[in-house]
């Protein structure tokens, strides 16, 4: 627990995938430039990402630090070097990387009861964080590594079904309640999305990816007001989330 003097702890821990990984390096600064100490959880075969970003922390008044865990390729049967989504070249494999990824949950149990931090910001593809941070009386913030229009898009998809009322790939289909018309075929959406699966594994993480942000503390979104105002907005005030944009 901090103390007056002490300054407060958040933790990062984003998704092992390069387009995550990297927002992250930014919100750290961004904290720590606050005054925050900053802690960012990763795994050996990433560490050298962040590492010079620490290093130059090292000689400025930025408290920025790593704390590296083990990943658990093996045991989600992948082989030894495999700790990065981008390295994944086929479906089954990708799979045992997400369920590589569950397993991290007692590593963060135990990072959390080690570092006592006020704070977690945790990737969206880690709905357990939310309850973990609950367990040691901390809010948790998910990050989306996207867009607030992707969002407010898949929000769209997910609650109107459009895609639905066309029976070919080429026909045309408009996205409802969005700020703009926005007209999409079906070749464009996620597989998942077009099929209507609901029992497939990656279905199953984003309904529980859902519904933990529900009750997380809030949002962080890998976006800037300017870019897209009517989005950030309709997000917010429309679709009620707590949502702030931090970059990039």
């Amino acid at each position: 627990m901090a103390t007056e003097t002490d300054p407060v702890h958040v933790l990062f821990f984003p998704m092992m995938a390069q387009g995550h990984m990297l927002p992250t390096i930014d919100m750290a600064k961004l904290f720590a430039q606050r005054g925050i100490k900053t802690t960012i959880i990763t795994t050996p075969l990433n560490a050298p990402l962040f590492t010079k970003t620490i290093e130059k922390s090292h000689n400025s008044t930025l408290q920025i630090s790593l704390k590296v865990i083990k990943f658990p390729a093996k045991e989600a049967g992948l082989p030894e070097g495999i700790e990065n989504i981008d390295s994944i070249t086929n479906e089954d494999s990708n799979w045992k990387f997400f369920h590589a990824i569950s397993l991290l949950q007692h590593p963060l149990d135990h990072l959390l009861q080690e570092l006592r931090p006020q704070g977690l910001v945790a990737d969206m593809f880690f709905p357990w964080a939310t309850d973990i941070a609950s367990k040691h009386g901390i809010p948790r913030i998910s990050f989306h590594g996207t867009s607030f229009f992707a969002a407010c898009a898949m929000d769209s998809l997910a609650r109107h079904q459009p895609h639905k009322n066309v029976s070919s790939e080429t026909d045309p289909f408009v996205l409802p309640g969005l700020p703009d018309r926005i007209e999409l075929v079906k070749s464009q959406i996620p597989d998942s999305v077009r099929d209507g699966s609901q029992d497939d594994d990656f279905t199953k993480l984003q309904r529980s990816a859902k519904e933990a942000e529900k009750r997380s503390f809030g949002i962080l979104v890998n976006s800037f007001y300017e870019l897209e105002p009517a989005y950030a907005d309709h997000y917010r005030n429309v679709l009620g989330k707590k949502a702030w944009h931090i970059g990039p």
